[in-house]
């Protein structure tokens, strides 16, 4: 699996599952499914949050997924960090972005990362034994 750096809330969103009434646990569910498919996967994931992170998620490596916080709030946050983060590869190629966000495809394709949409991830976290998928 190629480097995936993995556009986190855009992720949540991507399913009407409830996640706006608790934010903070959708963001800690999705974090442990991720972990999940890092075990079941290998590669190097890393999922980038809008924001601040939930009190008791910290920016750091969490079981093979490495957890980032876009470090401001407002439109386009994550967005921007993503692009930081591919931008700063030593090669773009070999970086896939997950998000339906077609802004954000747009600019990581210039950059030379490929994409992939929330469906697809999901559907992989799905096969690791995510209880919440169904």
């Amino acid at each position: 699996m190629a480097r995936v750096i993995i556009d986190g809330m855009n992720v949540i969103g991507s399913r009407p599952t409830g996640w706006w009434r608790d934010r903070d646990a959708a963001v800690r569910t999705f974090v442990e499914d991720l972990v999940r498919l890092a075990a079941h996967d290998g590669g190097d994931i890393c999922v980038v949050f809008d924001g601040l992170l939930p009190a008791g998620l910290a920016e750091g490596p969490y079981g093979g997924v490495e957890v980032v916080a876009s470090g401001r709030r407002g439109r386009n946050a994550a967005d921007d960090r993503v692009v930081e983060m591919v931008e700063a590869d030593p090669d773009p190629g070999s970086v896939a972005v997950v998000t339906s966000d077609r802004a954000l495809r747009d600019r990581v394709r210039r950059l030379g990362a490929s994409v992939g949409g929330p469906m697809d991830l999901l559907r992989r976290i799905e096969v690791c034994g995510d209880p919440s998928a169904s």
